[in-house]
């Protein structure tokens, strides 16, 4: 037989990586016969139902076992794939409540690189762990800085874990930037709204600033097209 000639199935353990005790968990289904098998696999929740009851079988399985038998997609479920396939990710939804994309900073490419290099960095980056932490729990896994005049650690010996020092930096030129790329400004009232510049800074509303206040400067942010990276809703 050759590799695009399909299997004729005329019973359930003509399957392709069929085991004997799934006759007795696909009856507990009220499956018996291929037919019923055919029929179970169109419909999504059984199949999941199926996958989840026999072991060993998984997705790759069950592929082979609908492409064997001829089980098409319903044409409801193509529909729903060629229409999640259409994705505006810029769209912006201006209804009440809902969901608005977030202002981004205008930025150069180098400044668009060196961002990305930092997140690759710090997701790269060791845990410092101080020293001795595993040995005196009470020590907590904060770090400090290792000072004992004999110190392996201080002296950067290599069995011991590494200790913070410059070169585990990132970029410079984008150090201190929010994750988006913006610059931080705290603000404390609406009036220090009026030396933001839009375009490579966003505002930090003070912890110390009530809800009425943090409401106006929010307002005022909106309308001068000024991001908040904390704003309450």
């Amino acid at each position: 037989m050759s590799a695009d000639e399909k299997m004729e199935i005329n019973e359930l353990t003509d399957l392709p990586y069929y085991r004997n005790e799934y006759t007795a968990q696909l009856e507990a289904m009220g499956i018996t016969s291929v037919a019923e098998l055919k029929k179970a696999l169109a419909d999504k929740a059984k199949a999941q139902e199926i996958e989840d009851q026999l072991e060993g079988i998984g997705p790759k399985y069950m592929a082979l076992w609908k492409k064997e038998l001829g089980v098409k997609a319903s044409r409801k479920k193509k529909a729903d794939e060629e229409e999640a396939e259409i994705v505006e990710p810029e769209a912006e939804i201006v209804e009440e409540g809902g969901y608005r994309v977030k202002k981004k900073p205008e930025l150069d490419e180098e400044t668009k690189k060196l961002l990305a290099l930092r997140n690759e960095m710090s997701n790269d980056r060791i845990a410092f762990l101080r020293q001795e932490w595993f040995r005196f729990p009470r020590l907590g896994e904060k770090w400090r800085k290792p000072r004992g005049m004999h110190s392996k650690m201080r002296r950067h010996y290599s069995y011991r874990p590494n200790v913070v020092s410059i070169g585990y930096r990132g970029p410079a030129k984008v150090r201190g930037l929010h994750a988006s790329g913006f610059q931080e400004v705290l603000v404390h009232n609406p009036d220090q709204l009026d030396n933001v510049d839009p375009k490579i800074q966003a505002v930090r509303v003070g912890s110390s600033v009530g809800f009425k206040k943090r409401q106006v400067i929010e307002a005022k942010a909106d309308e001068m097209g000024i991001r908040v990276l904390n704003r309450t809703g």
